[in-house]
């Protein structure tokens, strides 16, 4: 009998049950699934006809009773047996084609749900993903997706299967024997109290659990990165995140052995009343039957359909609870969904005039956005997003490159100059002024157009776990071998690929930390020549090589900027001394431009920057 284990189910969900849900929240989840409406159709169908077949059984078995206590005939007897092995077999298919129908449904609106969250998460800008936990955004992928296909698959066949089973179970029982049914219907909280008081503490435990696990799988996923274990390595503690994951990991298994028992003296009382339920109809049923009041085959019955009331009427007690979680998993996911991407793209955007490009920034300013504009305080695990007044950090930024120029951003460290480069590929949208390429605004222009026309190199260019042709590939999918050693041998790589075992094919490790950090960056550059962008922006792309990865580097770099307008950021002076153009930049605005010698002529800020790197003038 499942009627304990579903009843002690419920109850633990109960601990964690909403209260309510926003307005609306019922109708979109009908309106998202009305593909799949003509599956679920049949679906409920099939629930119905198996809820039936679940009743009749236990009518025919006291049939086959009563026949035998009459002394019938032997072929009424086997025709009866037959019949109820045709209602098994029939249950069965029922069984399976709901089942197959099933799957169908739970297994669409997983896919649906998944490629929705995925591509609306997609089209959100970086800011979304500076402020978002990457572990709450992919539970939303996948347990609150799964929590939503429950809806369908699970909790609303649950309830017409219950509910049908018990209005079908309770009449054909009121019609056999009121007096059985009423004492069946008497015990009911004695089988239903006890749970509550048991299905709070697991809940508690659960929670505690849950808990734990979560510590648990933080750790590991910091520790077993590449940085995190050389980190843990470096200063030596080993023995103590041993130890605390341990201590998280005993507390765990205590509670799954405190959970256990629980569940267990649980289950072992509910059993036992249920046994003695049976046996109280079995008692007053025997009662009737030899005062002559009932057959002998309708005490089978009734004890058998007893089986079928306590089931779907525990499992009722908890439909609410059932409905609340599955609906919540919705908003949770519908939640992602109404987040608006603060970047979109022009529904009829314009063509990027043919030819090299140039840019211009006209009066550029911008403020970074707060977190209600780009964030979700659930996806950050916080209360209350954070609240501060935004501050402008771009303040009127005017230059322009022309096509082939290359134009350098030197300045302090915050000054603004990443901030510059991010706002080309649109990682950010303008507060107010324009950045244009060929003359032609870049939010007029496709997101398509813009990532073939812009190139970035930044100082910690990421790389995927994946072979090394994979992450070239990621640049142009269609690209041929010869074009693969082509932009190799540009990016100075081919000696390397020729030493590897798997050549094109050695994966590379997480985040690329299975090469240099020199290799690393000259494969991002590969990857950036394979793309052939007319315009390169180049974010510190040296910043943290040693000098000769920086030799070998640039002369990669030096391939790649060829025919092209580029825009550098560099600290290192010393790569971008044959700029055509030097932007001197501080607190957000370009105090002084010019080429390398006039700025040094003029002995301002620049010239300031340049003597203290080069504080020797031998190295000078």
């Amino acid at each position: 009998m499942d009627g304990p284990r579903r009843l002690m189910a419920g109850v633990v969900r109960a601990a964690d049950a909403p209260e309510g849900l926003r307005a609306g929240t019922v109708r979109r989840v009908f309106a998202f699934s009305r593909p799949h409406w003509g599956r679920l159709a049949l679906f409920l169908t099939l629930t119905v006809l198996a809820a039936v077949l679940a009743v009749s059984s236990p009518l025919l078995a006291g049939r086959v009773v009563d026949e035998v206590v009459r002394g019938s005939e032997v072929s009424v007897v086997v025709w009866l047996a037959v019949a109820i092995a045709g209602l098994a077999v029939v249950d069965a298919g029922l069984g399976l084609a709901g089942r197959w129908q099933s799957s169908r449904i739970g297994e669409g609106l997983i896919h649906d749900l998944r490629r929705a969250v995925f591509e609306h998460v997609q089209r959100m800008p970086v800011a979304f993903f500076t402020r978002t936990r990457t572990g709450a955004l992919v539970s939303r992928l996948n347990n609150d997706v799964l929590g939503a296909q429950r809806a369908f698959t699970t909790t609303i066949a649950g309830l017409v299967t219950n509910v049908i089973q018990l209005v079908l179970s309770l009449a054909v029982m009121m019609t056999l024997s009121w007096q059985v049914t009423a004492l069946a219907l008497v015990l009911l909280p004695v089988f239903v109290l006890p749970a509550r008081r048991v299905g709070r503490r697991v809940a508690d435990l659960q929670r505690e659990a849950s808990t734990l696990n979560a510590a648990m799988t933080t750790q590991m996923t910091e520790r077993f990165s590449a940085p995190g274990a050389t980190l843990v390595k470096l200063f030596g503690r080993p023995v103590a995140e041993a130890a605390e994951f341990g201590d998280r990991a005993g507390r765990v298994r205590d509670i799954g052995i405190r959970t256990a028992m629980a569940t267990r003296w649980f289950m072992t009382a509910l059993q036992l009343v249920s046994a003695l339920a049976q046996a109280l109809v079995y008692g007053l049923g025997g009662y009737l039957a030899l005062t002559g009041e009932l057959a002998p085959g309708t005490v089978v019955s009734l004890a058998l359909l007893l089986t079928r009331l306590y089931s779907p009427l525990t499992a009722l007690a908890n439909v609410r609870v059932d409905v609340m979680t599955a609906m919540v998993s919705f908003e949770r996911v519908f939640e992602v969904l109404d987040l608006e991407p603060a970047i979109v793209e022009r529904r009829d955007p314009l063509p990027l005039p043919p030819g090299p490009v140039s840019l211009e920034f006209a009066d550029v300013r911008f403020t970074y956005p707060s977190a209600d504009q780009v964030s979700l305080a659930s996806l950050e695990e916080v209360a209350v997003l954070e609240r501060r007044d935004p501050q402008e950090v771009l303040h009127g930024i005017s230059f322009r490159a022309e096509p082939g120029e290359l134009v350098a951003l030197v300045g302090s460290s915050g000054a603004g100059k990443s901030t510059i480069a991010s706002l080309v590929p649109r990682l950010h949208d303008v507060d107010s002024g324009a950045i244009r390429l060929s003359g032609v605004d870049i939010r007029d222009l496709s997101f398509d157009t813009l990532r073939a026309t812009v190139g970035v190199v930044s100082q910690d260019s990421h790389l995927f776990h994946d072979s090394i042709r994979g992450n070239l590939l990621y640049a142009k999918p269609t690209a041929t071998e010869e074009e693969l050693h082509a932009a190799l041998t540009a990016a100075r790589l081919s000696p390397l690929i020729a030493t590897l075992p798997q050549g094109l094919d050695t994966v590379v490790g997480d985040r690329g930390y299975r090469l240099s950090g020199g290799e690393r960056q000259r494969l991002t550059i590969a990857r950036l020549l394979l793309a052939q962008p007319s315009l390169l922006i180049l974010d510190e792309a040296t910043a943290h090589l040693d000098a000769e990865s920086e030799t070998i580097v640039q002369a990669a770099l030096t391939e790649a900027l060829k025919d092209r307008t580029a825009l550098v950021i560099a600290h290192r002076l010393s790569t971008i001394r044959a700029a055509t153009k030097i932007l001197v930049v501080e607190d957000g605005r370009v105090i002084e431009q010019g080429t390398h010698e006039s700025l040094l002529a003029e002995g301002t800020r620049y010239a300031t920057l340049y003597r203290t790197q080069f504080a020797n003038p031998t190295a000078a």
